[in-house]
């Protein structure tokens, strides 16, 4: 089994940064996506409150629960950032959606024994686990 269906097998908990409630987005149709598959979204976006029925958080340490994938929509600048919250918070995993590549910031969160997956889109990596599962 590849690492990002162990991943997918494995955590069903999402915190999903940039996550907004425009659903013109990859961000909002990729969070409702998983969140139609059986998997805990967790928003994270200072600008909303709520996103897809979620209360939203403005950064990962905020969130009072065990965030186990942090899927990242943010520009490649900002990752470092974001990863270094996810270590802090204890997550398990960090994935970086389709076209977001930063290879410090992965080096520090697998340091950190999180596993990483950068520029794959999680939504097609379901779709094809979904695959080989029927």
């Amino acid at each position: 089994m590849s690492a990002e269906a162990d991943i997918l097998c494995k955590y069903k908990t999402i915190a999903v940064v940039g996550l907004s409630n425009n659903d013109a987005l990859p961000a909002y149709s990729v969070a409702k996506y998983m969140q139609d598959a059986g998997y805990r979204i967790i928003p994270v976006n200072p600008n909303e409150t709520q996103v897809l029925g979620e209360k939203a958080y403005s950064d990962i340490v905020s969130i009072p629960e065990q965030v186990e994938i942090v899927d990242i929509f943010r520009r490649p600048e900002y990752v470092g950032a974001v990863v270094a919250d996810a270590i802090a918070a204890g997550a398990k995993a960090v994935w970086m959606q389709q076209g977001i590549i930063n290879k410090e910031a992965a080096a520090n969160a697998r340091a950190a024994g999180l596993e990483v997956v950068m520029d794959e889109c999680i939504r097609t990596w379901h779709r094809r686990l979904q695959a080989t599962l029927q």
